[in-house]
């Protein structure tokens, strides 16, 4: 199976088991368009702002035994993140999938200790393909333990991954001579996320993101040590809809930033590091 078939067979059997255990027993779900923008985007051995328009497409259910979520953009470049033999804008796909099995849910009773409600068992994957002449088609798997901290609105979950990520690399690898195939070494993730709403006087908002802190995953396609690399991405929403007409969790607006820190694991060149500020919509039905 190519890395397209790959991802376009895993995007849909994470979408079937999602709605397939929602439709089962579905206690609760969400699901969101959202759109985003910045221009001060990066990437790796480029020394130039990125501007890009993103699409996404989240879902998040609960069920009888834990719960799912699902998360796809589509990111769109300008000019100074060309597409392979174009001097258009490439384009990007990025899939999350998440699956959680809840302590509480399967023996009766919350796995529950201080501030933490309850304890979970997390699995799942990230897959992306994007068209430049890097071309990469990232694979990766995670698994491990997640606290489930018992807050009054909203949620945080704190996670331990074991994490496992195969890559690809296109015309760059090509053009020097290396395999454009490779296996990095397992890696920890510690994962936090969270949406935690909250009421400024009249004005009902939300703080939500998610902060990764992946370690070192070995050499990379040039034999070059990768660096622990940080992603934190973050944004103060508003509930529009709310003040608008009475409908509340319907429309969102707000605004983001994403702090990155040697991203993929790179270090030492130009592009690694991103401070970009978002705006940020969320329509939920």
């Amino acid at each position: 199976m190519n890395h397209a078939s790959f991802f376009h067979t895993a995007a849909g059997l994470a979408l079937v088991f999602t709605l397939g255990t929602q439709a089962q027993a579905a206690t609760w779900s969400d699901t969101s368009i959202g759109y985003r923008y910045g221009s001060d985007f990066t990437e790796p051995n480029n020394p130039k702002d990125v501007s890009k328009h993103i699409l996404n497409l989240s879902h998040a259910s609960g069920y009888s035994r834990g719960q799912n979520f699902f998360s796809l953009d589509l990111l769109q470049s300008d000019g100074n993140d060309p597409a392979a033999g174009s001097e258009s804008g490439a384009t990007e796909a990025y899939l999350v999938y998440r699956h959680q099995l809840h302590y509480g849910k399967l023996f009766g009773e919350p796995l529950a200790f201080g501030p933490v409600g309850d304890v979970a068992l997390t699995g799942g994957f990230d897959l992306n393909t994007k068209n430049t002449a890097f071309a990469p088609r990232k694979r990766q798997v995670v698994l491990g333990p997640t606290l489930k901290f018992d807050l009054p609105r909203g949620f945080l979950d704190v996670s331990l991954f074991f994490s496992r990520e195969w890559n690809h690399c296109g015309q760059v690898c090509d053009n020097a001579g290396v395999d454009n195939r490779i296996s990095f070494d397992p890696y920890y993730q510690l994962n936090i996320a969270w949406s935690v709403p909250f009421d400024a006087g009249a004005m009902p908002m939300k703080f939500q993101g998610f902060y990764n802190l992946n370690g070192s995953k070995g050499e990379d396609y040039f034999g070059n040590d990768t660096a622990t690399e940080q992603l934190l991405r973050s944004a103060l929403m508003l509930d529009a809809g709310q003040l608008a007409w009475g409908e509340s969790n319907q429309l969102w607006a707000g605004v983001g930033y994403e702090y990155w820190r040697n991203k993929f694991g790179n270090q030492n060149v130009p592009g690694v590091d991103t401070d970009a500020l978002t705006v940020n919509l969320e329509w939920h039905f």
